[in-house]
């Protein structure tokens, strides 16, 4: 970020006390999860395993502190404990995505469907819409069947294009008569950029020539973790056919919604995109041009072929014939006159995407901030997240100013609902706006931020947790964090 960048901008809604009121009647305000990261069960109710799940079991030192999601929090057995938390809360809609090798655990339709997993979000979902809680389903979140990595490598080969829209029609057939927002896609550029570039998430793959301690050919060090090693892939040129396929198979699921399914059903579908936002370091062209640049790499890679149909003509200057084409029929399935996004710095953001990708209908999907998990700090302690308020605050008041310049916002989800684990983080941080205890059944407990959101959406106070907070204020979690295994 630039030194005169948004994020150091002050919102004339800053000091404002902002409420749900100054939005629209129809604004939606939610929260968001995924599956790997909060439901657990990893081998629970006849799923299969998915490349997160092996690639935390085999490679732990990819993961700060050697964990996995093998349980998480739990929500696959406490999804009833956590829909009445929403409830609680005030929430319009809760986001939260499909477990690809839960529904499907030979990654298609003729691998079989495993109807205990279907059973699974059909309850979550009536549960939701019972509370009067609208689901906002995200198709895909970065967990792929790993009999599909292992059969033709995944996003690699566009063979996962087909297999991919077959699992969308699935979850439209199944679910689509009661979800009315879809999202075919999270973030395909963090997929994208940390499986195949940096090597932190699986496949892991990075430069060849990347030795621990050492940079890839891309100038990114491979990995968060201990284990600082790329396995096999080449920077070079493995991202740009991971992102086509990407684009390519959430093209063919929005087809086949909007063929089959949207007329009758009546919902809305998109995609998540994120990127940040670059100022240029001065007025000088060459900086001007480059923070210009920035903005194409990052937004533009996914955001043009859905709007355009094609990849940022910069993009095409720069990445000459490693970045692949769209056949003309390619063209038409891929570019659209929708979007669902999630801003990162996010007036200009907003603003630019408006003016550039033809004026689309928004929704911010995942918006949020972490804090260290502190093992040695009391529960009490860690429910204090000013941190998180002020973050969630400042980011409401950017949205409402980019609304007030025309941007057609929709709606909010702040991330997370719940602490999770959080990919090659682990449990070392925490994004709840509920505390999760690990340690001691998992039993969640609402932050400040949680009682601030509540307020914010003008409903009522939340009660206090079954354990009373006195009751916790003393613990040493130190002691019992000693103990911690996932």
């Amino acid at each position: 970020m630039a030194k005169n960048g948004a994020a150091s901008q002050v919102s004339r809604y800053a000091n404002a006390k902002l409420t749900r009121h100054d939005f629209p009647p129809d604004f939606i305000f939610g929260a968001a999860t995924s599956c790997y990261q909060v439901e657990g069960a990893y081998a629970q109710g006849g799923k299969s395993l998915n490349n997160w799940d092996v690639f935390a079991l085999q490679r732990p030192g990819k993961i700060l502190g050697g964990t996995n999601g093998c349980v998480a929090i739990d929500h696959y057995n406490r999804f009833k404990e956590d829909v009445a938390l929403m409830k609680k809360l005030g929430l319009d809609s809760y986001r939260f995505s499909i477990s690809w090798s839960r529904v499907l655990p030979g990654g298609r339709l003729s691998g079989g469907i495993n109807r205990e997993g279907i059973q699974f979000y059909n309850d979550l979902i009536n549960l939701l819409l019972a509370q009067g809680i609208e689901p906002c389903v995200t198709i895909f979140h970065f967990d792929v069947p790993q009999c599909l990595e292992e059969e033709y490598g995944g996003f690699l080969c566009s063979k996962i294009q087909d297999d991919f829209a077959e699992f969308a029609e699935l979850c439209f057939f199944e679910f689509g008569d009661r979800v009315k927002f879809w999202i075919t896609q999270n973030e395909p550029i963090t997929f994208t950029k940390n499986g195949y570039v940096q090597g932190s998430f699986p496949p892991g793959h990075g430069s060849t020539a990347a030795q621990p301690g050492e940079k890839n050919a891309v100038g990114i060090r491979c990995a968060r973790g201990v284990d600082t090693t790329c396995h096999g892939g080449d920077a070079g040129t493995e991202p740009y056919i991971v992102a086509h396929n990407l684009i390519l198979a959430h093209a063919k699921a929005v087809d086949i919604y909007r063929r089959n399914y949207q007329g009758v059903q009546g919902g809305k579908i998109g995609i998540t995109n994120m990127s940040g936002w670059f100022d240029p370091y001065s007025d000088a062209p060459a900086d001007v041009d480059a923070a210009a640049r920035a903005v194409d790499f990052m937004w533009g890679w996914f955001t043009a072929p859905i709007v355009t149909g094609d990849y940022p003509p910069v993009m095409r200057e720069r990445v000459k014939d490693r970045l692949p084409t769209f056949k003309p029929e390619e063209v038409d399935l891929a570019g659209s006159d929708w979007l669902f996004i999630v801003p990162y710095g996010i007036r200009n953001l907003l603003v630019h995407t408006k003016d550039k990708y033809n004026d689309p209908i928004i929704y911010i999907t995942e918006n949020g901030v972490d804090e260290k998990n502190d093992w040695t700090q009391t529960i009490t302690s860690a429910l204090k997240d000013d941190v998180r308020i002020k973050y969630i605050q400042d980011h409401l008041a950017f949205s409402k100013e980019a609304m007030d310049l025309g941007v057609k916002l929709k709606g909010y989800f702040a991330w997370s609902l719940f602490d999770n684990y959080e990919w090659t983080e682990g449990y070392t941080v925490r994004f709840g706006m509920y505390y999760v205890d690990y340690v001691n059944g998992y039993t969640r407990y609402p932050k400040k931020s949680a009682i601030w959101y509540m307020n914010f959406l003008n409903k009522n106070i939340i009660p206090r947790p079954k354990r009373q907070i006195e009751e916790i204020e003393d613990d040493n979690i130190a002691a019992k964090r000693s103990k911690r295994s996932r």
